[in-house]
């Protein structure tokens, strides 16, 4: 028997002396097996060093951007106060996953605990719903800088600045703490595997043996509350933005004033593209890898992308990072 197939009849066994265990005695599950990449074990070297390096420049990148918006005079506007936000979030959000899924790289048996799950499902679905209402707030910031410019002062005061991030957080986090809530009511007495690399309501409520009807309710108006309407929100303010932009009628101050907004409109469309196919998909079939790489997609890959594309679309952050960077040079240099 190759090492593939005994590894792979030790995870059966025990979750189905779980299972079984679970079903006779009628108890709760303790802890969860994830399935993510069981279909590549031989590969999981190769893994575990793509999202090393995936998370250490998503790390680096986000980190830089914050630097760079603190100590820049240039980066001292409510834009760029927004960014460091977002960059803050993207490291949040990809500590959620990452340093988990690393570890179980080298774990026969890939378990996460019942509690540890929650924990996730809660950081996760904080950081996802901040991210899409604060990338609202980012569009606002936008349309008021092109479409009322004489007024940006005043629309967009350091004061209206932090209104509009703390609220971004409350309801992240008030939409995260009631699913977790809702999440840590439904009686799962097995089986407790999980087909993928990370915990998620949806995966929990298909292992629920109880009523899952309040849930699914609270997730759908969720989804249009916190999920659909930042999105329509940003839609409409850009739909804004671009008529008023060709109004403009010199073709460099069209090319200006779109090049204020074109990596926040980047970014957007990244982010709502990835979050409407990873949970929007049409169900057809089931294909455990191309579940994986969907949320890969969303959960790890775009936070890494969002500093590249504030990097390379904006020259105003470029010069930033250069200037940071010629600064640590410096520093080294004297301290050698």
């Amino acid at each position: 028997m190759s090492h593939h197939q005994s590894q792979k009849s030790k995870v059966l066994a025990r979750v189905s002396a779980a299972a079984r265990f679970e079903m006779d005695n009628q108890t709760d599950v303790t802890e969860f097996i994830f399935l993510g990449f069981s279909n590549h074990p031989n590969l999981k070297g190769l893994f575990f060093l793509i999202f090393l390096v995936i998370y250490l420049t998503t790390l680096l990148g986000n980190i830089l951007i914050i630097t760079a918006t603190r100590v820049s005079s240039s980066l001292q506007t409510p834009m760029y106060y927004f960014l460091s936000n977002l960059s803050f979030l993207d490291i949040c959000y990809t500590s959620t996953t990452i340093p988990v899924m690393l570890v179980n790289f080298f774990r026969e048996i890939k378990t996460i605990s019942y509690e540890g799950c929650l924990s996730q499902i809660f950081f996760l679905v904080t950081c996802a719903g901040t991210e899409g209402v604060l990338l609202a707030a980012m569009a606002y910031d936008r349309y008021v800088a092109i479409c009322h410019p004489l007024r940006y002062p005043v629309l967009m005061s350091m004061k209206v600045c932090v209104c509009l991030v703390t609220k971004s957080w409350l309801c992240g986090l008030v939409n995260s703490l009631t699913h977790t809530v809702l999440a840590a009511t439904l009686t799962l007495c097995g089986p407790n595997q999980i087909s993928h690399f990370l915990c998620d309501i949806p995966l929990l409520l298909k292992l629920s043996c109880s009523d899952t009807s309040l849930n699914e309710a609270v997730l759908h108006a969720a989804s249009a509350t916190i999920g659909l309407s930042p999105c329509l929100f940003t839609a409409v303010s850009y739909i804004l933005i671009l008529s008023a932009i060709l109004r403009i009628p010199s073709a460099q101050g069209r090319r200006k004033a779109f090049s204020t907004c074109a990596s926040h409109l980047t970014v957007v469309v990244v982010f709502f593209g990835m979050a409407n196919f990873n949970y929007d998909r049409p169900n057809v079939g089931y294909n455990l890898d191309i579940d994986i790489l969907v949320s890969v997609l969303f959960c790890i890959i775009t936070p890494m992308l969002n500093p590249i594309i504030y990097s390379l679309r904006n020259k105003e952050v470029k010069g930033a990072m250069k200037k940071l960077a010629g600064e640590l040079r410096f520093s080294r240099k004297i301290n050698d």
